[in-house]
């Protein structure tokens, strides 16, 4: 039994508020894989970021939840270079971190902006309506003609759901265990339902439901946002910068910055950006 720091960190803030929490620790490789899970349980954020050295890039990161290991969160590396940030052991604008979905890059803007390279994106299967909407509880009516559901990944397999209407998406209920059903089905990590809205630079607001990983629904999430971008790209909404909102439904408005490369019509890289603070530090008891 020992005590280990922890860091939690909002990741995808809009003004200094909101944002996706993640809790961080410096000291990964003192722990074992076990002392990971119980860390990250114990703290019961969606994701816990631990930390180390690494032998192919500047930092090695692993994260998990509250219930098991996921190969990529895009919020918790966001929050682990805001805390590295803040500790001041940042000394250049751009790093390379080792995940279990590859050696990816991390450029340090000015402002505190914080970009991560994610995969090429892959298209899957297309999934038909009905599969969806009895899980999220809204009307076919409501989904947009033109665009398809649709399994897309930079890293990590989301079902993508178009919805019409804002409110819609804000109002509805989503049924957890179908989801989770449908997630194992289709071997994702949840579903990522969007509106298209017409604001400034705003291009989306986003919902994000991943209960088979013990997250019923999360206020910000990376690596679904690149996703998304590269999907809106695919299918004629081509932009340079996305920008998405999500977390509206929690209180923790989140917001998303999403840079797409492309070439002959086709996205050849994608990052994903935002801000982040700092918001306490703990310490905790592992057994």
């Amino acid at each position: 039994m020992h005590f280990i720091d922890v860091c939690v960190a909002s990741a995808f803030s809009k003004n200094n508020r909101g944002g996706n929490q993640a809790g961080v620790v410096l000291q990964g490789a003192s722990l074992n894989r076990k002392e990971k899970m119980r860390t990250a349980h114990q703290l019961g954020y969606s994701e816990t970021a631990f930390l180390s050295q690494s032998e192919l890039a500047d930092y090695k990161l692993e994260y998990f939840t509250p219930t098991g290991e996921v190969p990529l969160c895009g919020h918790a590396i966001i929050a682990a270079f805001v805390v590295l940030n803040y500790f001041g052991q940042l000394k250049k604008c751009e790093y390379t971190i080792e995940t279990k979905s590859g050696i990816l890059s991390i450029a340090v803007k000015d402002g505190g902006v914080i970009f991560m390279q994610q995969n090429t994106p892959e298209f899957y299967e297309t999934l038909e309506l009905a599969d969806v909407v009895d899980c999220l509880g809204f009307n076919a009516d409501t989904a947009p003609g033109n665009l398809p559901v649709q399994i897309v990944s930079t890293g990590l397999r989301d079902i993508i759901v178009p919805v019409e209407n804002p409110l819609v998406l804000e109002t509805m209920v989503p049924d957890f265990a179908a989801v989770s059903k449908l997630s194992q089905k289709w071997n994702c990590v949840g579903i990522h339902a969007f509106s298209l809205v017409e604001d400034g630079k705003l291009t989306a607001v986003c919902r994000n439901f991943a209960p088979l990983y013990g997250i019923d629904e999360e206020s910000a999430t990376g690596t679904s946002c690149c996703a998304l971008a590269c999907y809106l790209y695919q299918y004629g909404v081509k932009r340079n910068q996305y920008v998405f909102e999500q977390g509206r439904s929690l209180n923790r408005i989140s917001e998303l910055y999403v840079s797409v490369n492309a070439g002959d019509d086709t996205v050849d890289g994608v990052w994903i950006g935002g801000c982040g603070y700092l918001e306490s530090l703990k310490t905790i008891e592992v057994e």
